[in-house]
């Protein structure tokens, strides 16, 4: 029945026999395949069993193995020749969906890890093909993509496969969400898929959804995926399927000023004026629908981009606003901010009326503004501190405070600065956002309030004890 690479043992039959699949030996799959079922029935039994009941093999024109893996693998011996697939390889078929995944979040998830300045200090197991830190949820995103840190200080460029090669696992990216080989439709449409990396310390939107309205409705009402009262993730996220899974503040809930931002604190910070005009040359021009863009919440959020060091201290661009904001799309300009914004308030429409859902936008902006005045206050006394000779900036960093180098900053006081970041402010306007009342306030303001009271009276104690050495 099967060509093999060795003989077909009469427990690797049973075992097909005993997975319990209906049909099996009638499925739709290529007589080539014989001899990859042969052998692995007894080397990968469960993967084997996965594919046979997958949409791969079941289909009116499966997908054989060789499609995926190549066909230069023979033998036991030779194993080293199967190829592992990446995006390109899915996108071959999938090419409506592979397009929507190029222009999303998700394909930028490795660069986005690397683009930090902590990455690069961290242990491999946890950084590299490890895949047991940050890169076991960024491998979602797709290695090769090259920009400041490869010279390329333009548009993103591919290096055609050479980063991929370096990896044998990790390369694949569809299968962060239709894990192998089961690649069922139904699997990613779960919100359970997104929680294997949305959750936890710095972005618990599944602990968020789970405990608000909408979760708690899908989870009564028997956890459907698509069609059911409460809308999963993917409803909200990826509209009618589309993978570029998108959202309007991003993952760290930035905008980029505008030209008209930039132009108006002249008239705040007239001293300011020749960086300021300079700032503006170098930003979009438009407004943000919606959303209040007041001189007083443009410096703060100027004063966060300087501590990122996105900004320099004359408020000019930096290689990190290259790399970070424009090559990595950590911020949004106001085009993709209100196209973004106006497609999650046409899915929110569906169930809620316009001016309820306009509300709720509201408070969520206006909780972000709060965090942002809060945050900044910290980020200047801090800066302060550095400016008055109280804390050195440390060997070989460009920037300080800077809220890239995470949980590697020298002081008490920087080390809140980055908790403030990660932790407390994701969690208030993220739990505002996904109706989560508790994250918002007590997983969230709460722990800022403390944190910017905390960094004030260190601050003042360092200077107190700074003054008693002079």
């Amino acid at each position: 029945m099967f060509r093999t690479c060795g003989l077909l043992t009469i427990s690797a039959f049973a075992a097909l026999v005993l997975m319990g699949r209906p049909g099996w030996a009638a499925a739709p799959v290529e007589e080539e395949e014989d001899g990859c079922i042969g052998c692995h029935i007894n080397v990968t039994p469960g993967i084997v069993k996965e594919y046979l009941d997958s949409p791969m093999a079941t289909a009116s024109e499966s997908v054989s193995c060789g499609e995926c893996h190549g066909n230069d693998h023979k033998t036991k011996d030779d194993h080293a020749k199967a190829t592992l697939p990446t995006s390109e390889t899915c996108i071959e078929c999938h090419e409506e969906e592979g397009a929507e995944f190029r222009k999303g979040k998700h394909e930028l998830a490795w660069f986005a890890m690397k683009s930090q300045i902590a990455y690069h200090s961290i242990p491999s197991t946890l950084a590299g093909d490890g895949y047991r830190g940050c890169s076991g949820c960024h491998k979602l995103g797709r290695k090769g993509l090259m920009g400041v840190q490869d010279g390329n200080t333009g548009a993103l460029k591919h290096d055609k496969g050479k980063e991929e090669a370096e990896y044998h696992y990790g390369n694949a990216q569809c299968d962060a969400c239709h894990t192998r080989h089961s690649f069922r439709k139904q699997e990613a449409q779960d919100p359970r898929t997104c929680s294997n990396c949305h959750m936890g310390f710095d972005h618990p939107q599944w602990e968020m959804y789970t405990s608000a309205k909408h979760g708690i409705i899908w989870q009564i009402e028997g956890e459907q995926t698509s069609g059911g009262r409460a809308p999963t993730c993917q409803k909200c996220h990826m509209p009618e399927g589309d993978h570029e899974v998108s959202t309007p503040w991003g993952f760290l809930g930035l905008r980029i000023p505008t030209k008209e931002n930039v132009l108006a604190l002249i008239e705040v910070a007239p001293s300011l004026e020749k960086q300021l005009r300079s700032l503006a040359g170098a930003l979009p021009s438009g407004h943000y629908d919606g959303v209040d863009d007041d001189p007083e919440w443009t410096l703060d959020r100027a004063a966060i981009l300087q501590a990122a060091g996105i900004l320099d201290a004359d408020l000019q661009p930096t290689s990190r606003f290259t790399e970070i904001v424009v090559q990595g799309r950590a911020a949004r300009g106001p085009a993709e901010f209100n196209r973004l914004r106006s497609a999650m308030k046409r899915t929110c429409n569906e169930c809620h009326s316009s001016s309820y859902v306009g509300k709720h936008f509201d408070a969520a902006d206006l909780l972000i503004k709060q965090t942002d005045q809060l945050f900044a206050k910290a980020i200047r006394t801090v800066q302060g501190l550095y400016a008055d000779g109280i804390l050195k900036k440390p060997e070989g960093w460009e920037y300080a405070p800077d809220l890239l180098q995470y949980y590697h900053a020298k002081t008490k006081v920087e080390q809140e600065l980055y908790l403030i970041m990660l932790e407390h402010r994701q969690r208030a306007f993220q739990g505002a956002f996904h109706a989560s009342n508790d994250y918002a306030h007590w997983y969230g303001w709460a722990p800022l309030n403390t944190s910017v009271n905390e960094i004030m009276e260190e601050a003042e104690r360092m200077r107190r004890e700074h003054a008693a050495q002079e």
